[in-house]
């Protein structure tokens, strides 16, 4: 099993970036693929990022392409989402997700372990 905690929201000015990170408990991480997710007040949750277990073949929703990157560090089993550019529409709980595959997915529902959320805001 994997216990996920995320950590590095906060309040940042349209524009700012956020580096968020995504820590897992279990041994067994370097071999579940694993993506990153947000919700915000009143909506479904949506795909943002997700990555191959070998940290090689990620995939991104277009609305985050190109200002987003996830990465991680397997050796630390660690996650992260560096979130550049960021706009007032960026607004949400994030949270990571690990997939008991090697390939990363884009729906929610096929991730099996999640992280508390953390929460990033983007202000004008």
């Amino acid at each position: 099993q994997v216990q996920l905690v995320e950590s590095g929201g906060g309040l940042v000015q349209a524009g700012g970036s956020l580096r968020l990170s995504c820590v897992a408990s279990g041994p067994t991480f370097r071999s579940y693929a694993m993506g990153w997710f947000r919700q915000a007040p009143g909506k479904e949750r949506e795909f943002v990022a997700h990555i191959a277990w070998s940290g090689i073949g990620t995939y991104y929703a277009d609305s985050v392409k190109g200002r987003f990157t996830i990465s991680r560090d397997n050796a630390k089993n660690t996650g992260y989402l560096q979130m550049n550019s960021l706009k007032p529409e960026d607004t949400a709980v994030y949270y990571c997700a690990a997939r008991t595959s090697l390939y990363g997915s884009t729906y929610a529902s096929e991730y099996d372990y999640w992280g508390q959320g953390t929460q990033a805001t983007v202000s004008s």
